[in-house]
């Protein structure tokens, strides 16, 4: 089957922090038979800031972020089995909805494929007349990277035919264990970029724990932070492209996670970070979610903080040899339970299902 897939970029991990999901997630798709274009725009710098050359299982068309070019690949749509539009594309994102899925074949299947399930949920909950809500009852599928029950439930409840969550995963060819690097060195490395809904969070959770230990060494990689005020023993480093992750994981004693406000209010929403800590063999120590439990283990697998007194304290606490016990029985759980292999399984069986369903109805 072909998939045309509309989404903000496969090429780039610059400020888009959905791209190792799409990569783990299509990678194993095409190994299923799938044949896969993606569609992504020229916008934010995302290409001048590219990590992989187009891969061999994806065909990637770069578009200007122009209405000539988007009609352009709105078109091609309709030469696809399944049309997917993902969330949060960056431009176009109203008109790329409601075009591809207009322009979609009677029988392809059609979906919403949500990388932000909370701030989706929120904006139609303050927004009726938003073009989701016309939308929405027309797809095939919603597919979300996370959220669990509270998800499916509120798309549901927004007219949705069907919605499943497709967690993030591992991808163990990518994200493994490898020598500790001196420039990543340091009790605990965390990255990501500065966003308005979680640097309350990081500043709970990374920087107050930062000064109470200030005889430890603290690090800080992702975009936005150059002028955040900062204990002085917080190096930052700036964008950490997915080449040096492995390093950055591996080289510190442990590494943290912490959510984005909506992520953490409705659970079940593990961060691609997790997986790459994990699969690297890292201690994770992330903040407290809903759900943890269902992808690792606290105190075995995971160390848990409900604020940054237990970040500090789980810190000062740990060995390096805890550490590595806890680091190495992540890395078995993930490869055991939650690769992306696993998850193209999952959306797979529900591609597939709804394809036949089509074409029942079809002919009913």
């Amino acid at each position: 089957m072909k998939i045309a897939f509309y989404g903000s970029s496969l090429l780039s991990a610059y400020w888009n922090g959905a791209a190792t999901y799409y990569r783990g997630m299509l990678s194993e798709l095409a190994k299923r038979g799938y044949q896969i274009t993606f569609y992504e725009p020229d916008a934010f710098d995302r290409q001048q800031h590219k990590d992989i050359e187009p891969p061999d299982y994806a065909r990637v068309v770069v578009y200007p972020a122009t209405e000539t070019a988007l009609q352009t690949v709105m078109a091609e749509a309709a030469d696809a089995d399944v049309v997917v539009k993902a969330s949060g594309v960056g431009v176009f994102d109203d008109e790329l909805l409601e075009g591809v899925m207009a322009l979609a074949r009677p029988h392809a299947v059609k979906i919403f494929w949500d990388v932000d399930a909370p701030a989706t949920l929120a904006h139609l909950r303050a927004n009726p007349g938003d073009v989701m809500h016309r939308v929405l009852p027309q797809l095939d599928l919603v597919l979300t990277y996370g959220g669990g029950p509270p998800v499916v439930n509120a798309y549901q409840g927004f007219g949705a035919r069907l919605c499943r969550p497709v967690y993030n995963a591992l991808d163990p060819t990518t994200h493994h264990p490898v020598a500790a690097q001196q420039r990543f060195e340091g009790d605990l490395n965390f990255l990501a970029n500065r966003l308005p809904d979680r640097e309350a969070r990081v500043e709970e959770f990374f920087l107050k724990p930062a000064a109470r230990l200030a005889e430890r060494r603290f690090l800080i990689g992702g975009n936005g932070w150059d002028d955040k005020a900062m204990p002085d023993n917080v190096r930052r480093i700036g964008h950490v492209g997915t080449a040096d992750h492995n390093a950055f994981n591996c080289s510190p004693l442990a590494v943290l996670n912490v959510a984005r406000d909506s992520m953490a209010d409705v659970g079940f929403s593990p961060a691609t970070r997790v997986f790459e800590a994990a699969g690297a063999g890292a201690c994770l120590i992330t903040d407290a979610w809903e759900g943890i439990e269902l992808f690792l283990t606290p105190d075995e697998e995971v160390l848990v903080a409900r604020d940054g007194q237990d970040v500090a304290e789980h810190v000062a606490a740990l060995t390096p040899a805890r550490a590595r016990a806890i680091g190495e029985a992540a890395r078995q759980r993930i490869l055991a339970e939650h690769t992306y292999a696993r998850r193209a399984a999952e959306a797979d069986a529900l591609i597939r299902h709804e394809a036949v369903a089509k074409r029942e109805r079809s002919l009913a």
